[in-house]
């Protein structure tokens, strides 16, 4: 087994209770909004360009015809 798969294998409610606990003290409790709005913002003009391209027709040349 990888070391990967057993951390991640462990992680539990303890652990993450931790992890929340050091992004408060790295980030304080005043910029973790802004930054999930600025994830939340960034995952959605993610899904608008990913739609727009699904939309658009990949040759060109045959949409002409």
């Amino acid at each position: 087994m990888n070391t990967l798969t057993i951390f991640l294998g462990m992680i539990g409610g303890p652990q993450i209770i931790i992890i929340v606990v050091v992004i408060l003290l790295l980030f304080g409790g005043r910029k973790i909004p802004e930054l999930m709005r600025g994830l939340g913002t960034g995952i959605k003009e993610f899904k608008d360009a990913t739609k727009t391209d699904d939309d658009e027709p990949t040759d060109k040349t045959d949409s002409k015809k």
